[in-house]
């Protein structure tokens, strides 16, 4: 079985909460696409009318993000609206995800969103909250993660946002159904999940007891070592399975933190 080699420590950038904030949310994995409706109008609701301070978006927002050129019709403009919109009355920071790796510095600068580096360490409230999307986590998915430094690359991000727009969709399209063959595949044999030991090696190094991360889809807290505590985000799907619409928020204040639904984190 191929296995990952030792993965080296990230810089760990810090920010600092502003002093009169007193509800910061976080929000990952949603994937907003023109075919989920429902998700992206949730969003936008969940946005417009969030009465939080803040509001942390750990990656994958966007089920595909092609360059900051694309922001400008469709679908991808109704999406900045909504950005823009919000960041006029709430802090807004963003970290990019495995899915919108390319949204950049431009498209952040016009929607007036801070951009986060992965990982970050939050400090609010007293306390220091580790901040990771969680793809770099997996290190037991090996082909994924060259994959990831591939694209991570400036060679490769260069060379593909010098591409045609629709040239991109199109690449965008085929990567995106080469995905969706991989996760059915993990389906059936385990979802890759962090590493814990690099995970507990991150906090430890990070100074803090806690993180917050995205990425896999499963829900949940618990303890990884002790006095090491992790609360992974869920998915958004209001699309599929009406019955049961997956979605919601993590809340942090000052004592503490609570899950909340999406009809919990949208005041009527």
């Amino acid at each position: 079985m191929e296995t990952a080699g030792p993965v080296a420590l990230p810089t760990f950038c810090e920010v600092h909460a502003a002093p009169e904030w007193q509800t910061i949310d976080f929000i990952s994995d949603l994937h907003l696409a023109e075919d989920t409706p429902r998700t992206f109008e949730a969003f936008s609701a969940y946005l417009r009318h969030t009465t939080s301070d803040a509001v942390f978006i750990l990656g994958d927002l966007f089920e595909v993000w092609v360059g900051d050129d694309s922001r400008h019709e469709g679908f991808e403009a109704r999406c900045v609206d909504v950005l823009g919109d919000s960041a006029s009355r709430c802090a807004l920071g963003f970290m990019v995800g495995n899915r919108d790796f390319l949204v950049g510095a431009d498209m952040l600068k016009s929607c007036g969103i801070r951009a986060l580096s992965d990982p970050t360490v939050l400090i609010a409230f007293g306390e220091r909250m580790l901040l990771t999307h969680g793809d770099a986590l997996c290190v037991a998915d090996v082909p994924y993660q060259r994959f990831r430094n591939m694209v991570r690359s400036p060679a490769w991000r260069s060379d593909f946002l010098s591409r045609p727009l629709a040239e991109r969709y199109k690449a965008a399209r085929d990567v995106r159904q080469e995905s969706e063959r991989r996760k059915h595949e993990q389906a059936s044999g385990g979802y890759v999940d962090i590493d814990v030991a690099t995970a507990v090696r991150w906090m430890h190094e990070a100074g803090t007891p806690s993180m917050i991360h995205g990425h896999t889809h499963m829900p949940g807290s618990e303890t990884l070592a002790p006095g090491f505590q992790r609360h992974v985000l869920t998915d958004w799907d209001v699309d599929h399975g009406e019955a049961s619409p997956r979605g919601g928020v993590l809340r942090w204040q000052s004592d503490g933190i609570q899950r909340l639904s999406l009809a919990q984190a949208t005041p009527a």
